[in-house]
């Protein structure tokens, strides 16, 4: 018997011990958080918590001796901390408050995708999926350590391939097994399986590993990252047309990137060559996704940092730290740029600013709280500013930005700017069903506003309605698909010579008026955010691009 052979051999009797002693669990049992910063460990009939994968699934290099270990890289980003992110917590309290005879249905659509391992569990076998007070996130619930683990490893992994891509999945209607009984579970990952690693897991975790490529494209991504929610009209009745509150899946599939570039590209790039995706003795696999889960929201991330421990977050500085390093990369390598130009006649200045996206769905996209800005100023020979628009206070707040300064108003979209008092901000701006501007996600009816960057080669003219241009930028022939340009017409009082341009992109994942919303409100968990955001680092903004330019 060749030494392969034997390996594999031991392997397996192994695996079958670890099998035996597995413990039957048909409900996960509340577990203590660590003070360490621990994964968490439970078991139930459907799901197991990171904790569970990470034994095997660790200490794994690329072939540049870099670490890739999924749990070093997961365990620090939004989708660990889906459950945790007390933004959420609180927006979901906040919509409750305003509707509470929809309690039932806004709990269940907002567990389906933060808190989905604890939602799927206790609709399999009928029990209530309330979140709040008493429901998965209280700690002496049953299901409170699978809710806690966020979007964890045996959630994704088990996704079926059934009708993903379709409006049949979206929203979170991705498709988990129910029935298949513990120990015989598939989970689902992207190599080959042999028999040995096979056993190996399956004694392990209670899995069984089975090769399918539905986890490596952007349908996959769309079961959640597309959602449709449901508008209460002023007279109390629900609406006929879905909303589009978030749907970047839709915006890439109209670009050209679509059938390119995959969401994975870009948020889960690939490993320097090889890697040993087990530390159990598996052949190295390429390519390898590595699980850092690289977003957009770097300012989310920073607070859960810095209040790690008052939000059991179970990710070390080190974590954070390196998912900051690659969100910032990201943002200000992989987003935007800008190119300037200026022309001087007198005390004329006319500047043009143009803009170029290279990301595959619109910039900023996902949750409506986002919002991009051009910060332009104009400054003579002793650096004293003669011109200034899309200033940002120390608050987050935009002084120029007609939102933040009255909520029932909203700054429209620029083709030229004129004066101070105007900013070009890439934002979607949300209307009820009577047309007042709003941040309630469940009264949201339309957009009044989205001007937000396209990605390259998005046809205004084409698009969807729920993907569509909306207000000025509709009508503005220089917002095209990947790119938009701003004129500035600049009036200067006998400005010494030369003159400084600079323009700055900058990025906010929650927007002023939208953090202020759950600040005003008198909740624990709008409570609990307000002090978590004293603690975090400023600013609410980061800069994505930058150009300077010299005018004689």
């Amino acid at each position: 018997m060749s030494r392969r052979a034997v390996r594999s051999l031991l392997w397996m009797l192994f695996a079958g011990l670890l099998a035996a002693c597995q413990p039957a669990a048909p409900q996960p049992t509340p577990t203590p958080l660590p003070a360490a910063r621990q994964l968490l460990l439970a078991r139930g009939d459907l799901f197991s918590a990171s904790g569970d994968c990470a034994g095997c699934h660790t200490g794994l290099k690329d072939e540049s001796g870099a670490d890739v270990s999924i749990d070093a890289h997961w365990r620090a980003t939004m989708m660990a901390n889906a459950a945790r992110d007390p933004y959420y917590r609180a927006s979901v309290r906040s919509e409750v408050v305003r509707l509470p005879e929809l309690r039932p249905a806004i709990e269940k659509k907002c567990a389906t995708c933060h808190l989905g391992m604890a939602y799927t569990t206790a609709l399999a076998v009928e029990e209530s999926t309330a979140m709040l007070d008493d429901g998965f996130l209280s700690p002496q619930h049953p299901l409170f350590p699978l809710a806690q683990d966020g979007v964890s490893c045996t959630l994704c992994h088990q996704v079926q391939p059934d009708r993903l891509g379709t409006p049949a999945s979206f929203s979170g209607e991705y498709v988990i097994d129910k029935t298949t009984p513990q120990g015989q579970r598939a989970i689902f990952g992207r190599f080959p399986v042999t028999e040995s690693t096979a056993a190996i897991m399956r004694g392990a975790s209670g899995f069984v590993p089975k090769q399918s490529e539905h986890l490596s494209g952007p349908n996959l991504c769309a079961s959640c990252h597309t959602l449709f929610t449901t508008t209460v009209q002023a007279d109390g009745t629900l609406a006929a047309d879905p909303f589009p509150e978030q749907t970047p899946y839709l915006e890439w599939a109209h670009s050209q990137y679509a059938g390119q570039t995959v969401c994975q590209d870009c948020h889960m790039p690939t490993a320097q060559g090889a890697v040993r995706i087990a530390n159990t003795g598996s052949q190295p696999q390429e390519p390898f996704f590595q699980h850092n889960f690289t977003g957009a929201n770097a300012f989310m991330i920073g607070l859960i940092q810095a209040n790690a421990e008052a939000l059991q977050a179970t990710a070390e500085d080190e974590h954070f730290d390196a998912l900051q390093q690659r969100t910032q990369q990201l943002l200000q390598e992989q987003t935007a740029q800008l190119e300037l130009s200026a022309q001087r006649s007198g005390s004329s200045l006319n500047v043009t600013v143009n803009v170029t996206s290279q990301v595959g769905h619109k910039f900023p996209s996902g949750f409506p709280s986002r919002r991009a800005w051009l910060h332009l100023t104009v400054r003579d020979a002793s650096g004293t500013v003669l011109f200034e628009s899309g200033q940002v206070q120390p608050d987050g707040s935009i002084p120029a930005n007609d939102n933040d300064q009255d909520p029932a108003r909203f700054e429209p979209h620029y083709d030229r700017i004129t004066a101070p008092d105007q900013v070009q901000i890439y934002e979607a701006v949300m209307v009820d069903s009577q047309g007042a501007v709003t941040t309630t996600l469940l009264q949201a009816a339309a957009y009044q506003k989205d001007n937000r960057l396209l990605p390259l080669g998005f046809d205004p003219a084409q698009a969807a309605p729920e993907i569509a241009v909306q207000g000025q930028a509709a009508q503005d022939a220089n917002f095209t698909g990947g790119a938009d340009q701003v004129q500035y017409l600049i009036t200067l009082a006998d400005p010494s010579a030369p003159l400084t341009v600079e323009v700055e992109l900058l990025y906010q994942p929650l927007s002023y008026r939208w953090i202020e919303k759950i600040r005003a409100q008198d909740t624990p968990e709008s409570q609990n955010f307000t002090v978590y955001l004293q603690n975090a680092p400023a600013p609410t903004f980061l800069k994505v691009a930058a150009s300077q330019l010299q005018v004689p």
